[in-house]
């Protein structure tokens, strides 16, 4: 997420059929599907139905709920009729903002993860990460100048960073940023919770097999496969990504119901003087966080994967294996939240010598 959502040009849904089907057939088929205009990404989904009709319902709905939560968080672009984060971000230090009731929660949840990550994870570092998108858009488009953020400006835009400087008003559903040089940046969290949403919207209307939605690598299984086998879902190897040699995947995960994010060095970031520098900012520093090459998180919800993924990218493998035993045992502040389960979460670190490390339930997912 991570991470920011500048809308691109919407082409549209993509239906392949990859087996025949006719409708009212008795056994479910497969049918797959492609989408590019929500969440600056390519999104695809898969699903065992008993006609192409009943696919194309469970994925419109999945494709209208990611769209919604697209505009309502995205904080580069405005859309008619709409507030959305960056009608709040405007209006910082001016007056509060009336938003959807999915703003509300979506900010509910940002300030829970910033409280149970003690930081890692901040939907109030705007100013800092703005600095940061702004260079690497720069240096994207014209690499003999690429230069780094000026470090003053960065510790300048620090200082408007505080979670506590978001006032939600849930009675009149309003949203208030009290310092006027702060802005929201929601990329550590927004995309995961919206594809949880999007599964739910799913779940609702209920699928005949099984569904799944891969939201730019945020991936989320419903059930298993029509044949009672679980999806088959890659974790990408970062050393593949950095030379195209080798194999493609670090490991590959065996789904029933369950979502798996992973954040990385690899997709998001721009070279200056020969090294490579990307997106995922550590707080700490200032600086990308160098710790990792990338954090796998398995678990029920898209929402808690994508930010648990995020922070514990920014952290060492020590602190997130105590974060993550921390929260299996119910001693975090979302124990009596819908965002846990009774499945314990698991991650994966890949290191820069491509080590790679995991919790001891991760295992278990890597056997069909």
């Amino acid at each position: 997420m991570k991470h920011h959502f500048k809308s691109i040009l919407a082409l549209g849904l993509s239906i392949t059929l990859l087996s025949a089907s006719l409708t009212g057939c008795s056994k479910p088929q497969r049918y797959s599907g492609q989408f590019m205009d929500v969440f600056d990404t390519v999104s695809m989904t898969i699903g065992f139905e008993k006609s192409e009709e009943k696919f194309q319902k469970l994925q419109d709905a999945a494709h209208q709920s990611l769209l919604t939560n697209h505009r309502l968080f995205d904080i580069y672009d405005d859309f008619s009729g709409i507030n959305n984060l960056k009608t709040i971000n405007d209006n910082a230090g001016k007056q509060p903002v009336k938003v959807d009731p999915a703003i509300i929660d979506l900010l509910k949840f940002g300030k829970e993860v910033y409280t149970l990550t003690d930081g890692r994870v901040n939907i109030a570092y705007g100013a800092v990460l703005r600095l940061w998108h702004e260079k690497r858009e720069a240096g994207i488009a014209d690499p003999s100048h690429a230069e780094l953020p000026d470090m003053n400006a960065l510790k300048e835009a620090a200082k408007h960073t505080s979670i506590d400087d978001i006032v939600i008003d849930e009675t009149n559903s309003t949203v208030f940023l009290k310092d006027p040089e702060m802005s929201l940046d929601v990329g550590g969290i927004a995309k995961g919770y919206s594809v949880e949403a999007a599964g739910q919207a799913v779940e609702k209307l209920g699928t005949d097999s099984g569904f799944l939605l891969n939201i730019g690598g945020n991936v989320k299984a419903i059930k298993k496969k029509a044949d009672g086998s679980k999806w088959v879902v890659p974790v990408e190897d970062p050393a593949y990504k950095d030379t195209n040699s080798g194999t493609p995947y670090a490991e590959t995960t065996y789904l029933d119901g369950m979502s798996l994010v992973t954040s990385g060095d690899y997709e998001r970031y721009y070279v200056v003087d020969g090294k490579r520098y990307h997106h995922i900012i550590d707080p700490t520093t200032l600086m990308p966080a160098q710790y990792h090459r990338s954090v796998t998180i398995l678990m029920k919800d898209s929402g808690l994967a994508d930010a648990l993924s995020t922070a514990l990218f920014n952290m060492s493998t020590e602190d997130g294996k105590a974060l993550i035993e921390k929260i299996n045992n119910g001693q975090s502040n979302f124990q009596n939240t819908p965002h846990l389960s009774d499945t314990p979460i698991e991650a994966m670190w890949i290191e820069a010598d491509g080590t790679k490390i995991t919790t001891p339930g991760f295992t278990k997912y890597l056997k069909a």
